[in-house]
């Protein structure tokens, strides 16, 4: 595979005060009352390796190179923006529930994020309603045999366990690029939105039923400035910053209807801590002001092919036998025309546990005693 020489010596710039306040929530987290278990549901954005483990799907080198040095089927070059937040709370990363080669490995919770998932249609593998069949099943089972006198039971959640957990949602991206991508007119694709929401707000009400109390919600980003998107519409109207107004606008009107169906169910689930998190302020303040944050050509990929201005081909994707990596991934937001660099996400998950962009304000450890 062809390496493009870019140079760069951002990613310490960069990294450093994501460090300090890394370094800052391990020591809140530290005086945790109780060990934090966490349960993702989720897209690309959050799959920790589980399309992988489940599918056999090969997702190669230079996947994973900047902290792995390995493929772990994560989408980006190195940790997603869950995994500085798991290492936040100085807890493992999470383990995909599809994996079947980590063991028993769930103590800290489980991961049913999915490549590629949406929330509709309901029973098409691996949707939201799916990965909540999951969790049900995992919950029964680990219940079940936390009861007996196997073993495996020290290696499992308990009962306790599974009603403090933190249950993180972060899904529906998919919904709107679909429906985008199949041809649907914007007003189209805008009367699907109430639709996805519905589906979100059902899972969390199960989630409820079965005693969780702690939810963190993630907005959908930018789409219409991903390179993937910019590269493959060809009816262009661009914002300020280049990127598609109307897939933008799309996703802002997806992150309103969550943001209000947040609101309503902190009103009806009356025990409930609902925290919703704006990930798309986050992730266009990086495209929007890219050069303060050390990043160079904001709506480019790292890992691609084609070359300026987005380094996205459809036939000759990142890993793909003709494409090509550039040499710092830390100067780049996009790492495959998709999906984010570590060093991007490093700066997402910086701005997450700030609590200025959360709704109420709340720390990331909310939800384990401290």
């Amino acid at each position: 595979m062809a390496t493009v020489s870019l140079h760069s010596h951002s990613f310490i710039l960069v990294l450093f005060p994501v460090i300090l306040i890394l370094r800052h929530n391990l020591a809140v987290a530290g005086g945790c009352r109780l060990p934090p278990v966490i349960f993702n549901f989720g897209d690309s954005n959050s799959d920790t390796g589980g399309l992988v483990a489940g599918l056999g799907y090969s997702i190669v080198l230079p996947y994973g190179r900047s902290f792995f040095e390995r493929s772990t089927g994560r989408l980006s070059d190195g940790r997603l923006v869950i995994d500085f937040l798991c290492q936040s709370l100085n807890t493992s990363l999470l383990n995909p529930y599809l994996d079947s080669l980590v063991g028993s490995k769930f103590q800290n919770g489980a991961n049913f994020a999915i490549v590629g998932s949406s929330t509709l249609p309901r029973y098409v593998p691996f949707a939201l309603n799916i990965q909540l069949m999951q969790f049900l099943h995992f919950k029964s089972r680990a219940l079940e045999l936390a009861s007996t006198s196997d073993p495996l039971k020290e290696m499992l959640i308990s009962d306790s366990g599974f009603r403090n957990a933190l249950y993180m949602i972060d899904i529906g991206q998919n919904d709107i690029a679909d429906s985008f991508s199949k041809g649907l007119s914007y007003s189209r694709v805008v009367k699907l939105i109430p639709n996805v929401i519905s589906e979100i707000k059902s899972a969390i009400k199960i989630l409820y039923d079965e005693g969780g109390r702690k939810f963190w919600v993630h907005n959908t980003g930018p789409l219409g400035c991903l390179p993937q998107k910019l590269s493959m519409v060809h009816s262009k109207a661009f914002d300020k910053h280049g990127c598609l107004a109307s897939y933008n606008a799309a996703a802002k009107l997806f992150n309103e209807g969550l943001d209000h169906m947040c609101r309503e169910l902190r009103m009806e689930l009356k025990e409930a801590n609902i925290v919703y998190v704006d990930i798309y302020a986050i992730k266009y303040d990086l495209i929007a002001n890219s050069n303060s944050y050390g990043f160079e050509k904001p709506l480019m990929a790292c890992c691609g092919y084609g070359g300026p201005p987005y380094n996205y081909n459809v036939n000759i994707t990142c890993g793909n036998g003709g494409s090509q990596s550039c040499e710092e991934g830390s100067r780049f937001i996009s790492w495959d025309g998709i999906h984010y660099t570590e060093t991007a996400n490093a700066v997402i998950a910086m701005k997450v546990l700030s609590m200025q962009y959360s709704t109420p304000p709340t720390p990331f450890h909310f939800f384990c005693g401290g």
